[in-house]
């Protein structure tokens, strides 16, 4: 049997748990075709490059499968007759990875949430802010001003 690796994206319009219930709804056509899947992640809720079917966002999905072609075959027809499914795309490789993949990866490098450039706390608390003193320059300025206002002399 080959190796496959398979992601799909949902429409946004359904919820998490339906999408995942998706995914496992594509596992068990595989499973009934003669293979088996070795990993299925939900990726979540991302921004699509452009919009698809008048969707700006899709659930997306992956599948790590171990199956023959005709499996494979099957499960791309159901997902081109599957209403929800905006696109798939399924890829032969020589080794399925293990672990977590690099979209799961590098959103826990960011450490979810927390790091979206906001300033530390002790950042914010300066106390209160010190009026900065006027330089000369600033003076001279306004003194000038001044005197050209009440009609000069």
């Amino acid at each position: 049997m080959a190796l496959y690796e398979s992601v799909f994206i949902a429409r946004q319009d359904i919820s998490s748990s339906q999408a995942e219930s998706l995914a496992e709804t594509f596992a068990d056509v595989i499973t009934n075709s003669g293979g088996k899947v070795a990993k299925k992640e939900y990726w979540g809720l991302r921004n699509l490059a452009y919009r698809i079917k008048k969707n700006r966002k899709g659930h997306y999905a992956l599948l790590n499968i171990d199956a023959p072609p005709a499996a494979i075959f099957e499960l791309e027809r159901q997902m081109r007759l599957h209403d929800d499914v905006l696109r798939y795309l399924t890829v032969r490789v020589d080794a399925l990875e293990e672990g977590p993949s690099a979209i799961l990866k590098s959103r826990d490098d960011r450490g979810g949430r927390g790091g979206r450039g906001r300033r530390d706390d002790r950042a914010r608390d300066d106390g209160p802010r010190r009026a900065r003193a006027p330089s000369d320059d600033s003076e001279s300025r306004g003194q000038e001003r001044s005197s050209e206002a009440g009609g000069g002399k």
